[in-house]
């Protein structure tokens, strides 16, 4: 997991006289900068947006020793903070352009802010989205009257593509982040968060995509609490402010990542740049394990689920406290968005225990010999597995592809030196995405050597010790040569196992099945086994 990245070493003049100014209302740095205060204060949202909630995150309080709490955008009717904006300035049209219709560019979020928004002003509304947008946004956008026009990988291509549309079609264009009347829509978040919670607070940890959300809530916060924190947040592959901010201009990415959505911008805004160049004190980039163990830490919380964009806020409160080392803190993030499309849960649930550092990942190799796999088992102890991948492939030596669950990195070192001293040659793969991405589903295979081999799936009890118990009632002349197990989170786990057994031992076999009392099939002349595994 990244430590926090400052985007700079040393502020610049820029910097160091926005501070002073922020504690004096930011008039010079900022042109038009109390402007901005008198435009959050009278900002147009709540025709259609909602005052949300501010949630304490008891369980991940308790568990980093600093008082967390949730700014829940995710509550919003379009499940993001950007309906604020977005209604903002369209109810700042006028009449002629709204009878005209509005066009946007949106990976999704904005879209259903400004469809909802038209919708309520009964206006047209044109909306341009990457291809690469979950399906889940594009429905919700098309329920709420939306005209959905796909174009490009990335916002920045459906940006261009909405420019030419919005010329040949004389649409008002309304953009997602780099507009007064947008970010002061979006300010409206700090204005409410600071009435919610008048006591103390150390740092506000914000996500940033084009720098709509965190320039509104900047420019609210340093003109009336300056001593507040703001800190932005974005994933390594979409870093654009973070690396704009160290260069002194906007810089463009030539690709974003596609994982955290709602954030993947290559070129940030020019008054959103301005604006949070001057006025945020820290920059965090983390990973998309990061963001998973997030995801996890605020659905425990609060039975919600963020999509990533809305999780980044969380990931960096974590990671933030580790590094600094801080206690009794007060940090406040704002999960500003939910549209997560269900078919990433899978991913997400895989990834969350490595970003927590509570799976650890390896590649080991035991002797090809009897006893070998349970003295493997035997060393793993009590601890949980997570997922067991084997195949016999080679006469001399067998290599295990094994998940373990942990408490935090020091312990899969631990385990790591373990496997060592016994003899037994291993990699940690936790941090190599070939391996959390593809090999972890693809180990297996034929094998010339799997001689007599009977295929069974079994139903195991999710408690610890019943994997010994298979092994230690299984006949000591029997050799395991396929063994396949993922832990999916329920009370039982799914096993599949390939044994060994000579024909002259079906009686013994049938007395083992018998008596170990676990729920199995016979799937030795199953075509799939035929064709992929024989």
């Amino acid at each position: 997991m990244a430590t926090p990245a400052r985007a700079r070493k040393t502020p610049t003049p820029t910097k160091s006289k926005g501070k002073s100014e922020a504690a004096a209302g930011m008039p010079s740095l900022i042109p038009n900068s109390n402007s901005y205060l008198q435009r959050i204060l009278n900002a147009r949202v709540y025709d259609v947006a909602k005052e949300t909630s501010l949630t304490p995150a008891k369980s991940l309080s308790k568990r980093l020793g600093n008082k967390i709490w949730l700014k829940r955008e995710d509550e919003q009717p379009v499940f993001s903070f950007k309906l604020r904006g977005a209604y903002n300035k369209m109810a700042h049209l006028t009449a002629e352009q709204l009878a005209k219709g509005v066009i946007c560019a949106s990976a999704g979020n904005h879209a259903q802010g400004v469809a909802l928004s038209a919708k309520k002003l009964g206006c047209r509304a044109v909306i341009v989205m990457p291809v690469t947008t979950p399906k889940l946004k594009i429905d919700a956008v098309q329920a709420l009257g939306g005209e959905v026009v796909l174009f490009g990988d990335s916002y920045t291509d459906a940006y261009g593509h909405a420019l030419e549309l919005e010329n040949a079609q004389s649409l008002t264009f309304v953009h997602p982040f780099d507009d007064p009347d947008v970010i002061a829509g979006q300010g409206t978040i700090a204005m409410e968060l600071l009435r919610q919670h008048q006591g103390p607070i150390d740092a506000i940890f914000v996500a940033i995509g084009g720098g709509g959300l965190i320039s509104g809530v900047a420019a609210y916060i340093k003109a009336v609490r300056p001593e507040i924190k703001i800190i932005g947040v974005q994933t390594h592959d979409s870093d654009a402010m973070i690396r704009s901010v160290k260069a002194g201009k906007r810089v463009q990415l030539a690709d974003v990542g596609l994982f955290s959505d709602g954030t993947a911008v290559k070129l940030v805004g020019e008054e959103t740049f301005r604006i949070t160049r001057a006025l945020v004190d820290d920059y965090i980039r983390v990973d998309t394990d990061a963001v998973c163990a997030a995801i996890k830490d605020v659905f425990q919380d609060t039975r919600s689920i963020l999509e990533p964009a809305g999780a980044l806020g969380v990931a960096a409160v974590k990671q933030y406290v580790a590094a600094q080392g801080c206690k009794g803190k007060t940090f406040i993030a704002i999960t500003c968005g939910a549209n997560m499309n269900f078919d990433r849960l899978r991913f997400v649930a895989e990834r969350a225990e490595v970003g927590e550092h509570r799976e650890a990942l390896f590649a080991v190799t035991i002797p090809e010999q009897q006893g070998s796999f349970k003295r493997l088992c035997e060393l793993l102890g009590p601890r949980s597995v997570t997922e067991f991948n084997y195949r016999i492939s080679d006469s001399a030596q067998a290599h295990i592809f094994v998940g373990i669950a942990t408490q935090n990195r020091e312990e899969s070192q631990k385990l790591l030196k373990a496997f060592t001293k016994a003899g037994f040659a291993a990699t940690d793969l936790t941090d190599n995405e070939l391996a959390k991405q593809h090999v972890r589903h693809m180990v297996g295979g034929r094998s010339e050597l799997a001689q007599d081999e009977r295929l069974y799936r079994f139903i195991f009890p999710e408690r610890p010790g019943a994997l010994m118990r298979f092994l230690s009632s299984m006949h000591p002349d029997w050799n395991i040569s396929l063994f396949h197990y993922r832990n999916q989170g329920a009370d039982y786990g799914r096993i599949l196992v390939g044994l060994q057994v000579p024909k002259s031992d079906n009686a013994a076999l049938k007395q083992f099945l018998g008596t170990l009392n676990y729920p199995f099939e016979d799937e030795s002349n199953n075509p799939v086994y035929r064709f992929f595994l024989r």
